[in-house]
């Protein structure tokens, strides 16, 4: 039996939690709040992260002490909010087995610096690339805390690696793939998050398939030369944690960013969006981000531009349309 343990009890932490203890594993969750440590340890229940969950496998447990959660780790999951992983991650440096291989949940593009998830993971960590994995893939969180038929995919660059990882999440009814293209998988499960906040405005602003369709298609052009640009396979766009990811993601209320968007689409303010998300939406602080790598590596990124006008001017809906749109005849 594997222990593995989560660093984060937030939703999709606590649902992945939930796949890992299913799959038949000894699973450690830890968490910074006492209350959510408390629920998940005492009560087998996240009341404030993931209430649909009434009652968590008897194989979850929880601590606060982080020496604790991982001192007999052989699988160290990272569930942390993207932008706070770096300062959080320093504190386990020290603490996680050399042995033990490490996956991150995370999507997002670091906004200081402008790196990918992975690259935060393995230098703070001073982790080698071996030893790491990316997990993404279409995974609502609470679908799959609902244990509805879903699968992500493991990118590791020793396929031996992220078979393991694969095994340690497979169950009956969560599928696990495996791949070595960890940087288009960072890209995928990142950018789409950009995509998604467009696709909730137009929603949000009472626009229809047609106009969903467009953004999402020009949106996926544009997150597939900007990962090639990366040194990302273009096939990976094309298949769970890229197409998949973008459908999933732009398609259900049940997406933080889209959500968020589509709150701007009615016309609240970045600030009101912000305060009535609930947990973070990614693509936010993402979205400067994709547009300095698009400068970066010299390809145009005309959706993530309008959508930072969005949220740095508070431009209208119809104005980030007209955006990406531009001016005159292109191929497609």
């Amino acid at each position: 039996m594997t222990n593995v343990t989560v660093l984060g009890a937030g939703a999709w932490g606590t649902a992945f939690g939930q796949v890992l203890a299913d799959a038949g594993n000894n699973v450690t969750m830890w968490a910074i709040e006492p209350e959510i440590v408390e629920g998940i340890r005492d009560h087998h229940h996240n009341g404030v992260r993931l209430p649909s969950v009434k009652v968590l496998p008897s194989n979850m447990t929880a601590t606060g002490d982080r020496a604790e959660a991982v001192a007999n780790a052989d699988i160290v999951i990272v569930a942390i909010a993207a932008q706070f992983a770096r300062v959080a991650l320093v504190e386990f440096k020290d603490l996680i087995p050399e042995t033990a291989l490490v996956a991150s949940l995370m999507k997002g593009i670091e906004r200081t610096t402008g790196k990918r998830m992975d690259e935060v993971v393995m230098e703070t960590l001073d982790l080698p690339a071996d030893r790491f994995a990316a997990i993404s893939g279409p995974n609502l969180s609470k679908q799959i805390a609902d244990r509805e038929p879903a699968a992500t995919v493991v990118a590791c660059e020793n396929l031996d690696n992220a078979r393991k990882i694969a095994a340690a999440c497979t169950t009956d009814y969560f599928r696990a793939f495996v791949t070595r293209d960890v940087i288009g998988l960072e890209m995928c499960g990142s950018l789409k998050n950009v995509v998604a906040l467009a696709v909730g405005m137009a929603r949000g602003a009472g626009y229809g398939e047609n106009t969903a369709a467009m953004i999402e298609t020009r949106g996926l052009a544009e997150l597939t030369a900007l990962g090639e640009a990366a040194g990302a396979d273009p096939k990976t766009f094309a298949g769970l944690a890229g197409v998949g990811d973008l459908i999933a993601t732009c398609g259900s209320p049940l997406s933080r960013n889209y959500t968020f968007g589509s709150n701007l689409g009615k016309g609240l303010s970045v600030e009101e969006a912000t305060k009535v998300s609930n947990g973070v939406a990614e693509g936010v602080p993402t979205t400067d981000a994709v547009v300095a790598l698009g400068k970066q590596y010299g390809v145009p990124t005309p959706l993530a531009t309008a959508m930072s006008h969005v949220l740095s001017d508070g431009i209208s809906c119809a104005q980030m349309l007209s955006e990406l749109f531009g001016e005159g005849i292109s191929e497609e």
